[in-house]
């Protein structure tokens, strides 16, 4: 074999090498802290430190002011359970730039936000959280939009505070139907714990690519998915996985779903039709399983519940219709929003 063979195969095998070391650094997930310390946020991070439950608490959160002339109305974007505020990104960036004031906060338990020891968890506590956040900002009344947990949460917060919510928008909210009277199986807390310490980036994407995007799969979405596992698998682990566990207790256990009919504002519901979202569904014998998580027949259920209410549906679309397909479902918001 002549040199200059040997020295080519030397040098397919070194370029070889370098792209699998390349690839392999490229599919490590990063680490964050506890509070996400680390991530890179779209907007600067603000907290807001507050007494509750007799510990001092701190709330992340973003404050994103009109990117032109300001329509003087405040928005507030409310993450789901597997989402952060960073996660509202491009329908912030769409707001801001139609006038609003657009506010995203983590919940006490997510992202950001302190990870207590321990905490009662309560959607009434989380509302109370939230507005104690608000009544800081001078913001008197806002549009609240909750996507997925986001949307138990709105709906409770519209509840207690209808004088300050303009009006309600909800994304493939989670709770439009209570999924333990329909034959989905409880876990205790130490259970979901369990479930929870061993969560891992490839676990977070295949679950959400089969529930969230109809088995599809953007690279976009990769980012996300990097985010929750860079902070489950961070020095924070043990208490993040805590807090997620107390978390799933309080969705699977405190329904909103009886309540619906006594909202008594404005409220649009915004609706991907691929959505399969159902807690305990992962565990549910095939017969409950195939009648949970149904949002083709959830939405419009829901829109006959609440009062006056709007349902707007982006058929084929899944759990994040703000994340699949951003332009469209922003400008429906937007066009929602400006109507009387």
């Amino acid at each position: 074999m002549s040199p200059t063979h040997v020295l080519k195969k030397s040098l397919a095998a070194l370029l070889t090498s370098l792209a699998l070391s390349a690839q392999a650094l490229a599919s490590v997930t990063p680490v964050y802290g506890e509070q996400l310390e680390g991530f890179t946020w779209p907007w600067p991070l603000h907290h807001f430190s507050f007494q509750s439950q007799q510990q001092s608490l701190s709330m992340g959160y973003m404050d994103v002011r009109p990117a032109h002339q300001a329509n003087g109305k405040t928005v507030v974007l409310m993450h789901g359970k597997n989402f952060c505020g960073a996660t509202w990104e491009e329908t912030i960036q769409a707001l801001s730039q139609q006038g609003y004031r657009v506010i995203a906060p983590d919940q006490i338990g997510f992202c950001s936000s302190t990870k207590p020891d321990r905490y009662q968890y309560s959607f009434q506590q989380l509302a109370a959280n939230t507005h104690q956040l608000l009544a800081r900002l001078e913001v008197k009344q806002a549009v609240m939009i909750g996507h997925s947990t986001g949307g138990m949460l709105a709906i409770r917060y519209a509840l207690m505070y209808p004088e300050q919510t303009q009006k309600l928008v909800l994304v493939n909210p989670i709770g439009l139907e209570d999924w333990k009277a329909r034959g989905a199986p409880w876990r205790s807390v130490d259970q979901w714990y369990q479930r929870e310490l061993r969560v891992s980036a490839a676990g977070i994407r295949k679950y959400e690519q089969q529930t969230y995007y109809a088995g599809r799969w953007k690279p976009e979405y990769d980012r996300w998915v990097d985010m929750l596992a860079g902070l489950n698998s961070g020095p924070g682990h043990l208490k993040v996985a805590w807090n997620s566990a107390l978390l799933y207790d309080l969705i699977f256990t405190q329904p909103v779903f009886y309540e619906l009919g006594e909202l008594k504002v404005p409220t649009t519901l915004m609706i991907g039709t691929a959505d399969t979202t159902a807690i305990g569904s992962d565990i549910a014998s095939p017969e409950v399983k195939a009648r949970l998580g149904d949002y083709a027949v959830l939405g419009k259920a829901a829109a006959q519940r609440i009062p006056g209410s709007r349902l707007i549906e982006f058929p084929g679309l899944g759990h994040a219709p703000q994340m699949e397909e951003p332009a469209k479902f922003n400008q429906a918001l937007i066009d929602d929003l400006a109507r009387p």
